[in-house]
């Protein structure tokens, strides 16, 4: 063999010893697999699963363990919104789905449940499973069926998962999502509280609000027209009386997710700054963010440290969705006040410029003013009055009608109100400003003048008298017309 050939050997197998030590190398990498990470699994634990906006514990152990998961799809009608239902398909009976919490390098033993009163086939695609489909192909199930697979946690982060059954998006669009946590063996670091919000959309047959039953409308899906975009799978499931609640001083720890199936939400807590934000759920760590972008089928992890006392909003600040789809939680905090960090209103005057008058917001609906819509039913005019009344009025006067003391009166028991012969529809035509006694208490500011139509005022007013000062009144649209024309 000449000297060339032995070099050229000689090259040829120190290229392949290389080739060889890269790949090996690379194998072991965290950025190219985690499989430095693969330790021996001792022992095993049934997962703990929890619906919204509940968390489970971290698995308290040292080591890696075999984590078997079951969960169970199941179809149900549940409520959309108050007086709407809609037919769900579920992880576990609930939307979003069940929230599964293992650690990086735990073997999962995934069992997968299609309950025999469901109509269809379903699946799921973890997007925690490195595999074909993550896990799709594995777990496609008729009803009355189970199926198995086992993967390995390779990957820290907080994860989507989903149906993956064609149609795709209409089974993602009907409610079959959530979140699995693949946190560090050790666990992530300690805070007060952790809560799990995950935002999606729905496209019904009907419109934002429409009473019934409400079936799945393709044609605005695919139009990516939603009615609804909600928090934890309801109009108001975490608000109100169901609102999150937590201390001053206490810490929270957010699990975000969006469903989707088509929109991007911009997640924000209104009062609050994220103190970190992992993400899109992984481990870029980015701090003092106001607003998170999370992409459909993603997610973000979010924390924050309560300051102060009052409700935090928790939204998705495309705004509309949020004030006039559902796009809203809340967490309430509750403790003494802390005027270091905010003193709340100190001071409150009119302000009013030369030249300056009652503002008028337009609805559009100019030409609606003419038409002849026929009178409403009590029970019509509480259901369009109620859904008018949180497009319009609830800013200020609050979902409860409490409004904000000193600044908003409040329509609950108003004396003022129930002193008008016009109860109250002159205000909402023309406005009103200057200084006022409610319930014994002065209120100086100015209320805009709204511009909707007779039909739209008798049923605010109505839901407003009915509701708020229980009052068994009907007010009808002839009466409103009547009180604008004497206004002229």
């Amino acid at each position: 063999m000449t000297v060339f050939h032995r070099l050229r050997s000689s090259l040829r197998f120190l290229a392949t010893i290389g080739f060889l030590w890269i790949s090996v190398f690379s194998c072991q990498s965290p950025e190219n697999g985690n499989q430095q990470i693969l330790g021996p699994i001792e022992g095993e634990v049934q997962a703990v699963l929890t619906d919204a906006p509940e968390v489970p514990p971290h698995i308290d152990a040292k080591h890696n363990t075999k984590v078997i998961v079951n969960l169970e799809i199941i179809e149900k009608t549940m409520r959309l919104a108050d007086g709407v239902d809609y037919t769900f398909w579920t992880f576990g009976g609930s939307v979003p789905g069940k929230f599964i919490r293992i650690r990086q390098g735990d073997l999962v033993e995934f069992h997968l449940h299609n309950h025999p009163d469901n109509m269809l086939p379903h699946n799921i695609d973890l997007h925690a499973v490195t595999g074909p489909g993550g896990g799709a192909e594995a777990s496609l199930i008729a009803p009355g069926k189970s199926a198995q697979f086992t993967f390995r946690a390779l990957n820290q982060g907080l994860y989507v998962y989903h149906c993956a059954t064609a149609p795709v998006g209409m089974h993602i669009a009907n409610g079959m999502y959530g979140l699995i946590l693949v946190e560090p063996l050790e666990g992530l670091p300690p805070v007060d509280h952790e809560f799990y919000v995950m935002q999606g959309e729905f496209y019904t047959s009907g419109r934002y609000g429409d009473k019934g039953h409400q079936d799945f409308s393709m044609q605005k899906a695919l139009d990516e027209r939603p009615d609804y975009v909600v928090m934890n799978g309801a109009v108001g499931a975490n608000s109100g009386a169901n609102a999150m609640t937590v201390k001053v001083g206490e810490t929270v720890r957010l699990f975000l997710g969006n469903g989707g199936p088509n929109l991007v939400s911009s997640f924000h807590v209104i009062g609050e700054i994220f103190n970190k934000v992992y993400v899109e759920g992984g481990n870029l760590v980015n701090h003092n963010v106001q607003t998170t972008v999370i992409p459909a089928g993603g997610s973000a992890i979010a924390e924050f440290k309560c300051e102060v006392p009052g409700t935090l909003h928790l939204v998705d600040h495309s705004i509309f969705r949020a004030f006039n789809k559902g796009a809203l939680a809340q967490i309430k905090v509750v403790g003494d006040e802390n005027h270091e960090v905010f003193t709340g209103k100190q001071k409150e005057e009119v302000y009013l410029p030369e030249g300056s008058a009652i503002q008028h917001i337009s609805s559009g609906k100019s030409d609606q003013q003419a038409m002849a819509i026929p009178e409403k039913s009590q029970p019509e005019r509480m259901e369009a009055g109620k859904r008018l009344y949180l497009q319009n009025c609830m800013a200020c006067h609050m979902e409860q009608g409490t409004g904000i003391s000193g600044t908003f009166p409040p329509l609950v028991n108003s004396d003022f109100l129930k002193a008008r012969s016009d109860k109250g529809a002159g205000i909402i035509i023309r406005g009103l400003q200057g200084e006022i006694m409610v319930n014994g208490q002065k209120y100086n500011n100015i209320m805009p003048a709204v511009s909707l139509n007779d039909d739209e005022i008798a049923s605010i007013l109505t839901y407003i008298h009915n509701e708020f000062n229980k009052e068994n009144t009907l007010i009808k649209a002839s009466e409103v017309k009547g009180w604008r024309e004497s206004e002229k």
